[in-house]
């Protein structure tokens, strides 16, 4: 039957792209948000799970039945619970404190087990996610660490499919894509692929102030501290993010990336998270300086389902010193 999927794996990516023009109202520019929240398991990270089960099963590093084994904030464990669940792999989900309780039950849900650590320990402490993940994974007999921050194939997917996709979609003419930096993979993979076509396309990363990478991109490396917005920025530098290629770090505070998410859901009827607001908030401050009309892809890369508990709920923000 012409337009049926064999499996949910089949139908991720191909999100649509829709025009924010009532959120950028009076702007001389034209900013188009990729949809990634329309992904099956209702994020971008949909993409990567897909692909780095696909190439440790092909490469022989995860044998048929054997245990997927991430470090995650919640929707790369759900990418990778979809392959686990068409292909028949047991999966373990570590996540940090931070992570909303909409992400671990829906991990729960998806028969995952789920490992809960501290959040704001640091990097090369054993309690860190990525160091419990991979002692489970050691300990665990024929589990593969899927290991998103350095996995080839994270980038990859992005430079194979989201960047071909933003291409097709604009008709070559993007001047700026806007993304946050998890792993690195999403601007990289996909900004890699544009840069190729037209290298005037600047990349703009959007950062949570308290994250090291705008710091980074400075060339002065400064000190994280903890903030809000989950799924992008950190406290290192992923293996994946090659900061040489990105022409400019937007730093953005949690209260502006929270406005900028609710704005969105008010004025275009889209309810992403709160690394879409971080995006959206990071565009508009370097649209401001810039006259000349630009067409921008901004990535929106998970809904604000997951999110009810948090940034969409009135007490949580009143109790972190927001506006209710």
């Amino acid at each position: 039957m012409s337009g049926v999927f064999a499996s949910a794996l089949d139908a991720i990516g191909e999100t649509p792209m829709i025009e924010l023009a009532r959120y950028f109202a009076g702007s001389p520019h034209r900013v188009f948000a990729k949809c990634e929240f329309l992904n099956p398991g209702g994020s971008i990270k949909d993409r990567i799970g897909r692909a780095m089960v696909a190439e440790a099963r092909a490469s022989g590093a995860l044998a048929p039945g054997g245990t997927i084994v991430e470090a995650t904030a919640g929707n790369t464990g759900i990418g990778l619970a979809l392959a686990a669940i068409a292909l028949g792999h047991p999966l373990i989900a570590v996540m940090t404190t931070k992570a909303s309780a909409e992400k671990v039950q829906l991990m729960a849900a998806f028969g995952a087990e789920v490992v809960r650590c501290p959040y704001a320990v640091p990097p090369d402490h054993r309690d860190h996610f990525i160091a419990t993940a991979r002692r489970i994974a050691a300990a665990t007999p024929g589990a593969w660490f899927a290991d998103q921050f350095a996995n080839p194939a994270n980038r990859t997917a992005h430079e194979t499919t989201t960047g071909p996709e933003i291409w097709r979609q604009t008709g070559g003419r993007v001047n700026l894509l806007v993304a946050g930096i998890g792993t690195g993979g999403t601007l990289c993979g996909a900004g890699a692929y544009l840069k190729a076509r037209s290298p005037a396309t600047r990349l703009v990363a959007a950062d949570p102030e308290g994250s090291i990478l705008a710091s980074c991109h400075r060339g002065a490396p400064a000190a994280g501290a903890p903030y809000l917005i989950e799924g992008i920025g950190g406290d290192f530098v992923p293996p994946l993010a090659d900061l040489a290629i990105i022409d400019q770090v937007e730093t953005v505070p949690d209260a502006a990336a929270i406005a900028a998410a609710h704005r969105l859901i008010r004025t275009e009827g889209l309810f992403a998270g709160g690394s879409a607001g971080t995006i959206l908030a990071a565009t508009e401050r370097v649209l401001a300086a810039m006259p000349a009309p630009q067409r921008v892809v901004v990535i929106l890369p998970d809904g604000g389902r997951s999110y009810l508990s948090t940034i969409y709920h009135p007490g949580w923000r009143a109790a972190q010193g927001l506006p209710a």
